[in-house]
Formats: structure tokens, sequence, C-alpha cells
């Protein structure tokens, strides 16, 4: 294959990559500079009835079960996909949507729905806190993304009149990077 034709090969796989990342990277933009800028978002928490003398062990084999009987008993979803452990709190999954968290204090266990705005539900799936489904995608668009920017500076590197710009950019950026990250 020439230059050309290797070229345009991947100048279209880099366009069509980037044009499928697009919604994912607005997303990522959105969130983080809401998330940058002190806007995270807000819950409203909503305490719920545990049973008296309720008690959950993380590491019982029924833990899943006891969690989904007292979002029964509160006339709650169960379809949560899993739960995520923490010293004294257990929350369900994802957080992208309403969650439960649980928590112990002293040897008692209270419950709290959580009801997230838009931007909080937009930032937990930013952070990989969605549906499951949604963090395999996430993975194979972070594997994308790095094949998106290796191609863009492939083309420029075999474009001869892009060759000394990709360099220079690349160097810029890699030093403004470098600068801000572990020196300033």
């Amino acid at each position: 294959m020439s230059s050309p034709k290797v070229r345009n090969l991947l100048v279209l796989g880099h366009l069509l990559a980037a044009g499928l990342l697009a919604p994912l990277f607005l997303l990522v933009a959105f969130t983080g500079g809401n998330y940058l800028i002190d806007n995270k978002g807000e819950v409203i928490e909503t305490p719920l009835t545990v049973p008296s003398g309720f008690t959950l062990d993380p590491d019982a084999a029924t833990i899943e079960d006891d969690v989904r009987a007292v979002l029964t008993a509160n006339e709650l979803p169960t379809d949560f996909e899993y739960l995520r452990f923490r010293p004294g709190s257990i929350t369900t999954r994802p957080t992208s949507e309403d969650y439960v968290v649980f928590a112990e204090e002293d040897g008692v266990w209270s419950a709290t729905l959580n009801e997230p705005d838009l931007q909080y539900r937009l930032m937990e799936l930013h952070k990989g806190h969605g549906p499951e489904s949604f963090k395999i995608y996430q993975i194979i668009a972070a594997i994308t993304l790095f094949l998106v920017v290796l191609g863009g500076l492939l083309v420029g590197f075999l474009s001869p009149a892009y060759r000394g710009k990709t360099i220079g950019s690349l160097a810029f950026g890699t030093v403004v990077f470098a600068l801000l990250a572990f020196v300033v």
C-alpha cells in the first residue's frame, strides 16, 4: 500500500471512530467541566424503614437477598446490578439512577433512598458507576480513543505537509501536560 492509501485508510478509520465516540466525549466534557466548576449535582435523600435488629453481613451468601428484602418492604425496585461494599456501608449500584445506601453505626443499620438529579446521574456515568453494559462501552471507548489519537498522529507523521506541525503540536502538548501535571 502506498503512503496516500494508508493515510486515507487511517483518516477514514479516525473519522468513523471519532464520530462513534462523540456522544461519550461530549458527556465527559460536560460533566467534567461542571464538576471542576463545583457543579457536582444533587441527590435527594429519603430515609427508609429498616426492621428493628436488622443487620447486614457483607460476607454472607444471602447479602443480595437481605438487601432486596429491605427494598421490597419499602416498595422499591429490587433490580440493582451489584453492591458496593465499604467499611460501614453498602450501596446498590448503578448510582446513575435511584440507589439505596445502607449505613451501619454502632451496630445499628439504616437505609436511605438516593434520587440523583441529571448532573449527578451523568457524573456517575462519567466515573464508571453506571450500568455494567455502559461500563463495557466505556472500556471499548477508551481503547478506541487510544487508537483514534494514535491514528491521528500517524496521519500527521505520514503526511509531509503536516509532519512538522504534528511533531510541534505533540511536543508542545506533552510539555504543557507535564508542566501542569507534575511541576506547577
